[in-house]
């Protein structure tokens, strides 16, 4: 389980004690106490989990967390090697960072060799056209997608939907839409890729941002 926005605050703090009683008691978080309300980044497994261990350059900072962590024993195919997950938080454009963190980002999809690997988070990027209910990406985003694709890692979400429109994060001034959140799986872990889709939290009324202005995303794997 992968969070964003997750801060060393005691809202944040409560969150992870109850992933914790719920059996996501492995956790690395990059959040910082002496930046508190800083956005950062949880990741909480079942299982044990390790640094990846790798090599620069990577993305720095509280945005980036790379972690391994193994198969359940009865996986299909037979369990191998560690599942690898790179959890991010791309950035906005206005940040100014947002380049150097989508290079950085690529940098490590194509360098990537230890096995089965996801790249997932909030993007902040997408497609024109396709993932934007009004304008709003550029050659930048659109470029890092397909430059990962050349790489061979591959969108869960449309390896398995085609060209559907869904969105992700909708604007709370314009309520235009956007998919923002993102799955890339690399040609080994694709292979075990069964189901994909967005999920909106409800506290039991009719808001869809209720619990999150986020969809969640959910990616399923054999």
């Amino acid at each position: 389980m992968v969070l964003s926005e997750f801060r060393a605050t005691p809202p944040s703090a409560w969150l992870a004690d109850a992933l914790n009683t719920d059996g996501w008691r492995f956790q690395r978080s990059t959040a910082r106490v002496d930046n508190a309300a800083r956005n950062s980044l949880l990741i909480a497994s079942r299982r044990p989990v390790q640094r990846a261990g790798l090599r620069r350059p990577t993305p720095v900072g509280e945005r980036w967390l790379g972690l391994r962590t193994e198969w359940p024993a009865a996986s299909n195919p037979p369990a191998g090697p560690p599942l690898g997950i790179g959890a991010m938080h791309v950035p906005t454009r206005s940040s100014g960072r947002k380049g150097d963190f989508l290079d950085a980002a690529l940098s490590v999809a194509r360098r990537w060799r230890p096995g089965p690997a996801l790249l997932v988070g909030d993007t902040n990027s997408g497609r024109r056209g396709i993932d934007e209910e009004s304008p709003a990406f550029s050659q930048l985003e659109e470029g890092w997608i397909d430059d990962l694709a050349r790489a061979g890692w591959v969108d869960a979400f449309r390896a398995l939907h085609g060209d559907r429109r869904e969105y992700t994060w909708y604007s709370p001034n314009a309520g235009n839409g956007f998919r923002l959140d993102y799955g890339f799986c690399n040609p080994l872990l694709l292979q075990r890729l069964r189901a994909a889709q967005h999920v909106w939290g409800s506290d039991g009324g009719t808001r869809r941002d209720a619990l999150s202005d986020h969809a969640a995303l959910l990616l399923d794997f054999d």
